[in-house]
């Protein structure tokens, strides 16, 4: 039987391979450059997606652990980039952990007295509510990876015209059929 809970999990973990099948391919030194005015670089946006993301909502607010974060500067912008390996390799411990953290708390969970005293910016929001806001989060910056992508090689993650034209694409599929 499916749960809720089965069904976040699922769509959270949808959108951080999203992230990642994203920067497949792309050479180093376009996964720490910037091509946009805010100055963000892939790598820096999962490693923003790591720390501020899946290790503060989870492991901080929800879990209540009390977090050495980076600064926003060391996320976006470190004096020496850490290798893309090792900056995947991180989100991919990071949401492991999140997943255990989401597994482990009731749906309704509220953060605790402590967490609260830790993070008081932090909304007193339910689990359920939290991995919403991750996954809307998640599948935004997601977004913005494929337009870096596309600015960087062309590469597309979503094709517009194979859900508008029916003859395009694959095999002439339906509108709604090409990839998602």
């Amino acid at each position: 039987m499916t749960t809720v809970r089965d069904v976040l999990v699922s769509e959270l973990r949808a959108q951080r391979r999203r992230v990642i099948a994203t920067l497949d391919g792309l050479p180093e030194e376009a996964l720490t450059r910037s091509r946009l005015p805010s100055a963000w670089s892939p790598l820096g946006m999962v490693r923003h997606l790591t720390h501020d993301v899946e290790r503060f909502w989870f492991r901080g607010v929800v879990a209540g652990e009390r977090l050495a974060l980076p600064t926003d500067d060391e996320v976006w912008h470190p004096t020496t980039w850490p290798g893309a390996r090792a900056v995947v390799e991180a989100y991919e411990a990071a949401a492991a952990q999140s997943d255990a953290v989401i597994e482990s708390t009731p749906l309704e969970a509220l953060p605790s007295a402590a967490a609260m005293a830790t993070y008081p910016w932090a909304p007193a929001r339910s689990l359920l509510e939290t991995v919403l806001h991750v996954i809307t989060e998640t599948a935004t910056h997601a977004g913005h990876l494929d337009i870096a992508r596309e600015l960087v090689d062309g590469h597309q993650h979503l094709v517009l015209t194979e859900f508008a034209d029916p003859t395009a694409g694959s095999a002439g599929g339906a509108p709604g059929t090409g990839p998602t």
